[in-house]
């Protein structure tokens, strides 16, 4: 049967860009995703362990879909996720090192014990392990591609035999990012393997460089910034009339001498916080309670000719 005919100029480009192969010096947006993945797979995991983890991106590189999945052969559990938004899987895996050393800190070892070096096939336990791991990948996934195309992660099934492992062809060219685990003296490897044919679409926004200015523009990373912001405590306090004295002075000070403030009710009170002056005020009562209104705020190079701490 011959094969049908190329006639629209997309189906061309298409075909020409599998053939070419990426180029992944072209793709910084990709080094960028990587290291965001790198980043929120090892928080993820941070919070699940006492002992310190390290996980890092260690490399990225193209090649064959199918010579990715025989370096590790029966080695490995890897998971397949669909991408609803790019119509495609991508594939997670993780190799024996690494499913080893995370059931051994997630149970609290402390590294006493030599690795396992045990060619037996995972647990029931070991598996549950991965694929709750898997799930924290699916949405870091996510997070860290959403910088050039929003897509939801859906993990369809987890497979321990990589010639089962099939999301196209062996032959089909694929891109390849390997990130390295640390924790109690040894380590581990997750690799994640995305076909070029998902990574193509994608392309005019993976070559863009995302500057410090539009970084700082966007609008998920600004709103959670305010949010954490806007969480922090800060104590507020009061001063009513401020003096300087000697350490003679005070050091003269008996119990049930009375103190003389200058600040009449007029005086304006400075509102601190963290010991930084924010705002000048008025005192007032309202519902049998002391309280302030405020005036104006306080420029940060001078608080102005009003001066007095009295608490």
């Amino acid at each position: 049967m011959d094969a049908p005919l190329l006639t629209a100029p997309a189906d061309i480009r298409s075909r020409i860009q599998e053939a070419a192969g990426l180029s992944l010096d072209r793709l910084p947006m990709l080094q960028l995703i990587f290291d965001r993945l790198a980043t929120a797979c090892g928080d993820a995991l941070k919070h699940l362990a006492a002992s310190a983890i390290f996980y890092a991106l260690s490399g990225v590189r193209g090649g064959r879909f199918g010579e990715f999945l025989d370096a590790y052969e029966t080695g490995a559990v890897v998971g397949i996720f669909h991408a609803p938004g790019w119509d495609g899987h991508v594939l997670v895996g993780f190799d024996r090192d690494f499913v080893f050393t995370m059931a051994e800190v997630l149970f609290g070892a402390d590294g006493a014990e030599p690795p396992l070096e045990d060619e037996r096939a995972f647990s029931a336990i070991e598996l549950g392990l991965a694929r709750m791991i898997l799930e924290q990948v699916g949405r870091a996934l996510e997070a860290s591609f959403g910088l050039v195309s929003r897509t939801p992660f859906r993990l369809e099934r987890m497979e321990t035999r990589m010639e089962f492992a099939v999301i196209g062809r062996r032959s089909n060219k694929a891109v390849q990012a390997t990130f390295l685990l640390q924790a109690l003296n040894r380590g581990g490897e997750m690799f994640l393997i995305i076909p070029q044919t998902v990574l193509n679409p994608l392309r005019p926004d993976l070559a863009k460089v995302l500057t410090g200015e539009s970084a700082a523009r966007d609008p998920r990373w600004a709103q959670q910034i305010a949010a954490e912001v806007q969480k922090a405590t800060v104590t507020l306090r009061a001063v009513m009339e401020e003096r300087h004295l000697s350490l003679g002075e005070i050091a003269g000070f008996r119990v049930g001498q009375v103190i003389a403030l200058d600040a009449t009710p007029a005086t304006r009170i400075k509102l601190e916080g963290n010991d930084r002056p924010l705002f000048w005020c008025r005192a007032g009562q309202s519902q049998g309670a002391y309280v302030l209104r405020i005036d104006e705020p306080i420029a940060q190079d001078g608080e102005g000719v009003d001066h007095g701490r009295a608490g």
